[in-house]
């Protein structure tokens, strides 16, 4: 494997594959942070030429974190096709990506090819990658997924209603669903975060949710981001649980300090494919976002960016529902600005599509980073046009209950009849019988709440 090139007159030496990963990535403040990040522009792009010349051999056979110490590495391991891998393994990084952006290669021909890879291949591709690559090549890829509804389909852009309310109100909640289903959003999940983070809160506001559903014949599903194991617990008092939700990290030891593992998600797959409302079988939702690993001192110095591959090898084995990162909500000690969050975005789409995830965007930013509600706007519209599965919607693109800004219900609306998009089509049926939309087009009913009082 070799890891040196000369580049401009001077010789680059990469200790090793973990190296060349970490100083490949686009500038990363959590890299810098780590003191893993290249030290210039001069060495990531001597990074990136070793990088592409590597095959995709070298990297499955020099893994970053060995499956017998960790077990995401087991899981991304074992979830390798072998047939495939054969055909493709003697493929350098740059033949890959070369692959997935030719005009000739389609959807159906990169789902076969990527159950041959692992998420340090992946990764590594996105690395040498452009913005608009990343864009390019997600677009091609459909990965629909099924719990109530049906999502993901060439065409639609579906929405989380995320209706959060500081006290856990119940009726301050429907205000903001109502006004979220006015203006079409929803068909993703009705999925709430609860202040709360106790049994009796989540069956609560499940049976909220679900009481609005039945009540207005919504097809939809509903999901409460607490603690999986909480979930667990309501779920076995009768809580009306259409999917289960957990946060992942790309490490072992980054895991357990979400409180899970394996055993635990394998419990909760059993769990909700028995007990639960949804009628699958994608009955998962899934949240990531780099910079998790660091944050808790489970990196093992690997960068952010195939850490965030590896959180999606892992979600793989469990066939979710939806996934999406949480781009700029750890703020800007992981990602600085807009433009890394922008870039930090498309990669983390491109990475998980890839991997045959039903990937969405919450495209936000903390207030303390140097970004703004046009740079959100500008990400928006770039992974509409890669063709993400889902964004997030909260009332004016300001979510009052976790403090950040991400994308309002109008937000959704426009950027569906800007490009052509559709809600999920029974979501679309549903929304026609209202009387809220008509051709594709919101009617003008559209954005008036009182519609459900």
């Amino acid at each position: 494997m070799n890891l040196k090139t000369v580049l401009l007159g001077k010789t680059f030496q990469f200790r090793d594959l973990k190296e060349v990963m970490a100083k490949a990535n686009e500038e990363k403040s959590g890299d810098q942070l780590a003191g893993i990040a290249a030290e210039d522009a001069k060495e990531r792009m001597a990074a990136k030429l070793v990088l592409a010349d590597l095959t995709l051999a070298d990297i499955r056979n020099h893994p970053l974190l060995p499956p017998e110490t960790d077990e995401v590495s087991r899981i991304i391991e074992e979830a390798v096709n072998e047939k495939i891998y054969a055909e493709v393994g003697n493929w350098t990084v740059a033949e890959l990506r070369e692959y997935l952006l030719r005009q000739d290669t389609g959807n159906r021909e990169i789902r076969r090819i990527s159950r041959g890879l692992n998420s340090e291949m992946v990764a590594g591709a996105a690395k040498l990658m452009s913005n608009l690559d990343l864009v390019q090549a997600a677009s091609k890829i459909e990965v629909i997924s099924h719990c109530n509804i049906t999502i993901g389909q060439k065409g639609v852009l579906a929405g989380r209603a995320q209706p959060n309310h500081p006290t856990d109100s119940i009726q301050g909640m429907k205000a903001s669903l109502f006004e979220a289903l006015s203006y079409g959003i929803g068909d993703a999940v009705l999925g709430i975060n609860p202040v709360i983070d106790s049994a009796d809160s989540v069956k609560q506001i499940l049976k909220a949710t679900k009481e609005v559903m039945e009540k207005w014949s919504i097809p939809t599903q509903n999901c409460v981001l607490a603690h999986i194991k909480t979930q667990m617990k309501a779920i076995r008092q009768g809580a009306p649980a259409d999917m289960v939700f957990q946060s992942l990290a790309g490490t072992e030891v980054g895991n357990k300090a979400f409180g899970i593992d394996a055993t635990l998600l394998d419990e909760a797959d059993d769990l909700i494919r028995r007990d639960g409302t949804g009628t699958g079988p994608n009955l998962w939702y899934f949240e990531t976002g780099q910079g998790s690993e660091l944050s808790a001192e489970a990196h093992h110095g690997i960068d952010q960016v195939t850490l965030e591959s590896r959180c999606y090898g892992l979600a793989k084995k469990y066939k979710p529902f939806i996934v999406n990162t949480v781009v700029g909500f750890i703020g800007p000690e992981y990602l600085y600005d807009s433009r890394q969050v922008i870039r930090a975005g498309l990669e983390d789409h491109f990475m998980g599509k890839l991997q045959q995830l039903p990937m969405g965007v919450d495209v936000c930013y903390t207030n303390h980073m140097k970004a703004d509600q046009n740079d959100m706007d500008n990400l928006a519209v770039m992974l509409a046009a890669a063709g993400v599965n889902y964004i997030i919607g909260v009332p004016m693109a300001d979510d009052c209950m976790l403090n950040y800004q991400s994308t309002s219900y109008h937000d959704i609306a426009t950027l569906r009849e800007m490009m052509g998009l559709r809600p999920a089509p029974d979501f679309e049926n549903w929304l026609v019988k209202m009387g809220l939309m008509e051709n594709g087009r919101l009617t003008p009913l559209a954005g008036d709440p009182t519609l459900f009082m």
